[in-house]
């Protein structure tokens, strides 16, 4: 059993969310849900007799949409690869799409249409850590089962026993991308880091950039806050450069990562940057454009993985978007795989069409803890807390092409 009192602390904080308000979602979302409409249905049954439905539920909208458009494409290449191969066991799966915009209440409302509305067996989503701990309860109530595509956020987890995620936790993956720069400059003494003060993800993040910059011996200069919604960094800019830094750490998403570290570049800092996370996307490329050459950004993910999974991802990937695929977009593909190569060993022993919706959930959740599952991010296991268990991580690097308009992450040896 996982810690009662994380998961009350979430359930409590969920609450108080619930009291404020519900966002609107696209697509076939219902803005009329209310708290009250979270409890389990016991008497629902599975529709599953022609289809398997399983919710994505994502940001398509708002500034953290750079993030969850690759999700989206991810989750979507995985619909068609497994129905192509018979999805469980001759039945196909569909996805079910709530969009979660940036906020909780986006993503609470998304959760309790899929659970309640859509009935679906289990969610990939949300896109940030900041609306996990808010939403993730409100499946854990019913009895849903939840894998986190992207929240790599400590104690997530811990939200409760029907929440995993396959993306591997900031504690393991950010301190590569600060080794990978102290090997490009070992003369680097001096850190200046930003973090985004309003996203749960990035202010976990920033502690341990924080922590491995002591770490590694080096002078932390200057910690510098800021907003995901901000677009003016001058002031925080200005502060950092000041200071002399050699080396700057942001943590933020691709919009405001993007933007800052266009501004850092204008106002003439010229030393490496770590982007976080939030910033591993090629989408960040149209907001700080050329000024993005050289970013460093550590990676749970790599396009060159070996395995036929993973290559038969990439092609599929290449082939529709004209590029690599990106980490968010394997995750969510990952997430998927999770799933119906769980649903598929349940139905070998127990039919899921004949169980009823409630069970299904259960017997889901048990399933994919034991399991192993050969995806595009390697092998991965979870352990019984629901943390994902990987062992292949990489840093690339923002690397221009001669025209300054098109790049791509070069993916450091």
């Amino acid at each position: 059993m996982k810690d009662s009192i994380a998961r009350t602390t979430a359930l409590l904080s969920t609450c108080a969310v619930l009291l404020t308000a519900c966002g609107g979602g696209t697509q076939t979302s219902s803005a009329g849900n209310t708290a009250n409409n979270t409890t389990n249905n016991t008497t629902a049954t599975t529709s599953t007799s022609s289809v398997v439905p399983i919710g994505i539920a994502v940001a398509q909208t708002s500034n953290v949409a750079l993030l969850g458009q690759e999700q989206v494409a991810g989750a979507k290449i995985a619909e068609k690869y497994f129905n192509d191969k018979g999805g469980i066991n001759g039945t196909p799966i569909k996805l079910v799409f709530q969009d979660t915009s940036g906020d909780e209440a986006g993503a609470i409302n998304a959760f309790q249409t899929l659970i309640n509305k859509d009935k679906v067996i289990g969610i990939v989503g949300p896109t940030l850590s900041q609306q996990a701990f808010s939403a993730d309860p409100v499946a854990e109530r019913a009895k849903v089962p939840v894998i986190g595509p992207s929240n790599t956020a400590k104690n997530i987890p811990e939200i409760g026993d029907y929440v995993a995620r396959v993306s591997a936790p900031v504690s393991i993956v950010a301190p590569n991308s600060v080794k990978a720069a102290l090997k490009q400059n070992p003369q680097i003494k001096q850190v200046a880091v930003f973090y985004a003060q309003n996203d749960a993800f990035s202010k976990s993040e920033t502690e341990i950039f924080q922590q491995t910059v002591k770490n590694q011996k080096l002078q932390l200069v200057t910690v510098q806050k800021f907003q995901t919604s901000d677009t003016d960094f001058q002031s925080q800019a200005t502060n950092a450069i000041n200071a002399k830094p050699d080396l700057i750490i942001i943590s933020g998403l691709a919009a405001d990562g993007g933007n800052l570290v266009r501004q850092l570049r204008e106002l003439g800092y010229t030393g490496l940057i770590v982007g976080g996370n939030g910033m591993n996307t090629s989408n960040i490329l149209p907001v700080c454009k050329a000024l993005c050459d050289g970013v460093l950004i550590a990676q749970a993910y790599s396009p060159e993985h070996p395995g036929d999974i993973n290559a038969t991802f990439r092609k599929a990937y290449f082939d529709q978007y004209k590029k690599e695929p990106p980490q968010f977009s394997a995750q969510a593909f990952a997430a998927v795989q999770v799933y119906v190569e769980a649903l598929k060993a349940i139905d070998t022993k127990s039919k899921i069409n004949k169980l009823p919706l409630p069970k299904l959930r259960t017997e889901l959740n048990k399933q994919i803890l034991s399991g192993k599952y050969n995806t595009p991010l390697g092998e991965i296991s979870f352990t019984p807390v629901g943390e994902v268990v990987q062992k292949d991580f990489y840093v690339a690097q923002i690397k221009l092409d001669k025209d300054k308009i098109q790049g791509r992450f070069t993916f450091l040896k």
